[in-house]
Parts: structure tokens; sequence; C-alpha cells
């Protein structure tokens, strides 16, 4: 192994070893936790991020807590993904949502989710009456204590009106079809 590789090497190691101030991985907050399902999410044949969820058991309900890790294969803007998320929280809403919260929850998905890089991980955990967490390659960027809003956020991949059926069928680990 050349100098530059043994550099390399260990530059990695630093950045994978580098626990964040604000605990352990997003997967560890969820006791008990397995990998449910696994897939991609993909547009016209552009995979945008392969996905994963972890929990105890399959999420039926909301009834348990859980993490979902999505890993990007493309740089998007934060702007982006909070636009995206927002227009499917309300698109799934069962009501139109009052100014007041739209606002706050366009604020807390701003403040949870920067840019993002080919690589980067961004990983929600979804707390049952509590609400959720969010990190950044491993970094707890936002502890939103709203628990409505925990359950629209991750109803954008776990409802059953998602517009990516087949990665929400992957993730609960159906693959009957």
């Amino acid at each position: 192994m050349n100098a530059r590789h043994r550099a390399a090497i260990l530059a990695l190691a630093a950045v994978l070893s580098a626990a964040p101030e604000a605990g352990a991985r997003c997967v560890d907050e969820v006791a008990s936790a397995r990998m449910i399902g696994a897939g991609q999410f993909c547009v016209f044949g552009v995979c945008l991020y392969d996905a994963q969820l972890w929990a105890p058991h399959p999420p039926a309900g909301f009834d348990t807590p859980f993490a979902l890790s999505l890993t990007y294969r493309h740089d998007v803007s934060g702007a982006r993904l909070v636009a995206t998320g927002m227009a499917e929280i309300e698109r799934l809403a069962p009501a139109p949502l009052p100014a007041a919260t739209r606002d706050a929850w366009r604020a807390d998905i701003a403040r949870a989710f920067t840019d993002v890089a080919r690589g980067d991980v961004l990983c929600g955990v979804y707390l049952p009456d509590q609400g959720a967490r969010f990190y950044t390659n491993g970094r707890l960027t936002a502890d939103i204590p709203d628990p409505v809003f925990a359950r629209a956020f991750f109803d954008i991949w776990l409802d059953p009106r998602t517009r990516a059926q087949s990665l929400r069928r992957q993730l609960l680990g159906d693959t009957a079809r």
C-alpha cells in the first residue's frame, strides 16, 4: 500500500469513526432495530437515493419507533428537499394545512436538511407520540417534538398513497409483488 492510499484510508477512517456529540448513529436510537426493508427511489430511470427502514418490527400504523435512512446518489439542494417534502406533506394531508402549520413545518424541514452531495446519508427517527429527530451523515441536525409533523413527514414514504409505491412495499418488507 502506497502513502497516498494509506492517507486516504486514514482520512476515511477518521470520518467514519467521528461520533457525533448528539449521540450515536440515527439507527442506534431505535432499540432492537433490524432492517425491515430496503429499496431505491428512481424517477424516469434515474435513481436518486437508496433507502432503508430500521425498526424492531414493521411499523403498522406508526406504532413503533423506526429509522428511515436515505443515501443520496446525486447532489440535491436543501431548497429542493424542503420544497419537495412540503409538497408531498400537503398532497397527503387530509385537509389543507393552516398557514402557520405550513410555515412552521417548512422551517423544521429546512433546519433538518441542507444541501446533500452524492454519498450523503440523511436519516430520520420516528418517535411515536414524541416527534422526530433528523441526522445528516450521523450528525444531529434537528429534534422536532411535534408528533403530528413527524407522522406527516414519514407518510411521504409510508402512506399507502405515496408516489413511491414500489419503494414503500420494499421498505415494509413486502416482497410479494
